[in-house]
């Protein structure tokens, strides 16, 4: 099981001030000393954390494997395509806001054309490309039907409902069996923390998890590299080790 670390809020304290600190470099470094296998960030199109810099720093020094998410915006999707990082996600992007509300809507007309042509430029320049989507049937499908290595589903939902319901856990259980009988790599992100991680983390399937928020909140008391090591353990624990895909 890879543990890919998100460091997008540690750029938000920097911007929150318009300074140089906390650095996400410096931030990525520590991640990777706890344990991270890759490096998430999100170059979102009103830069509201990580800039351009961050992200040409961050693939020249990153020691494990950077995941760079992005819109299929075309200045991004031409930065991408340029700086070469290992993996991009592509996501959905409000403006308005706050996160990453759902999955891409993968639904045949206009907008699966443009993200097939983002799939296309993003491949053609050595990068394995994922997409981020709702856990379902349909979507996983018309992710196949894109050409991608990997589907990273939204997990919004089962962290919103996990202490009551198994619904949403089973959903990605199905989604996730399905996704591989289509060929597909099997990732997971968004909301998980470290008291929902384990349900998603044991699906068999699942070969990558995406966690920012929890581990950079709680580095405020642990710090950084103690907090991405004890969501390590968690995930670790989760399923055993001989059972984990390797790590890239």
């Amino acid at each position: 099981m890879r543990l890919y670390v998100n460091i997008d809020h540690v750029a938000t304290i920097r911007e929150a001030r318009g300074t140089d600190e906390p650095d996400p470099l410096a931030a990525a470094a520590a991640a990777e000393r706890g344990g991270a296998d890759g490096i998430t960030v999100h170059l979102r199109e009103d830069r509201r954390h990580i800039q351009d810099s961050d992200v040409r720093g961050l693939v020249t020094h990153v020691r494990s494997v950077l995941n760079l998410e992005l819109a299929a915006h075309p200045d991004i999707v031409r930065l991408a395509a340029r700086l070469r990082p290992f993996q991009a996600t592509i996501v959905p992007e409000k403006r308005q806001e706050i996160t990453t509300e759902g999955g891409l809507a993968l639904y045949g007309g206009a907008r699966d054309r443009r993200v097939a042509a983002t799939v296309g430029r993003l491949v053609d320049a050595g990068i394995r490309v994922s997409l981020f989507i709702t856990p379902d049937r349909q979507s996983v499908d018309r992710a196949a039907a894109l050409g991608v290595a990997a589907v990273e589903f939204h997990t919004g939902r089962y962290a919103h409902t996990w202490s009551r319901s198994g619904r949403s856990l089973a959903a990605l259980a199905r989604a996730a069996t399905h996704a591989r009988a289509r060929g597909l790599a099997v990732h997971a992100g968004h909301g998980l923390t470290y008291a929902n991680v384990q349900p998603v983390a044991a699906i068999p399937e699942v070969e990558e998890l995406n966690i920012g928020h929890s581990i950079v909140s709680n580095a405020v008391f642990w710090g950084l590299e103690e907090a991405v090591r004890r969501m390590r353990r968690l995930v670790d624990t989760a399923r055993p080790m001989a059972e984990s895909p390797p790590r890239f």
